[in-house]
């Protein structure tokens, strides 16, 4: 039998709460819940669910979005010159490693985020990753505002 670690299938949000993919540990699971509730009120066509490097992940369309890092970190795809930003006007909340120095993603303190931030950040990066295809039908049909907005 297959180590569920390394199970590479995905499924679709809002399809999980009785499959969910396996991950190294529960506790990233539960870490991982109040990203999962945000990512479902933004319904974003294509996001699935999937292991990443042992923890929680979320893919769009098969390219990578976000996933637990460890517990209160996540990493989000962000473009560079936004993540600068970030990184200087709230340094509490967003940070980097050497690891992921002059990479687009940033790292997130889920403890310090407000939750509409975080779904903002998680839609600008669905944006970034998302086929122009299921974008340009996505804006279509919220008039091009987007989840996160009000």
């Amino acid at each position: 039998m297959a180590d569920p670690r390394h199970d590479h299938r995905t499924a679709p949000i809002g399809e999980q709460s009785a499959g969910r993919m396996p991950t190294q540990s529960p506790d990233l699971d539960e870490e991982f819940a109040p990203v999962r509730a945000l990512v479902d009120e933004l319904a974003l066509p294509g996001v699935t669910e999937a292991p990443s490097y042992g923890t929680p992940g979320l893919k769009v369309k098969g390219k990578f979005l976000a996933r637990l890092r460890e517990p209160d970190v996540l990493v989000v795809v962000c473009p560079l010159d936004e993540k600068e930003f970030l990184l200087e006007a709230d340094p509490e909340v967003f940070f980097e490693t050497p690891h992921y120095k002059g990479w687009p993603a940033i790292l997130v303190r889920l403890s310090r985020i407000e939750p509409q931030n975080l779904k903002q950040l998680i839609e600008r990066a669905w944006r970034v990753q998302a086929p122009k295809r299921v974008l340009a039908a996505f804006d279509a049909e919220h008039g091009g505002k987007g989840a996160a907005k009000g």
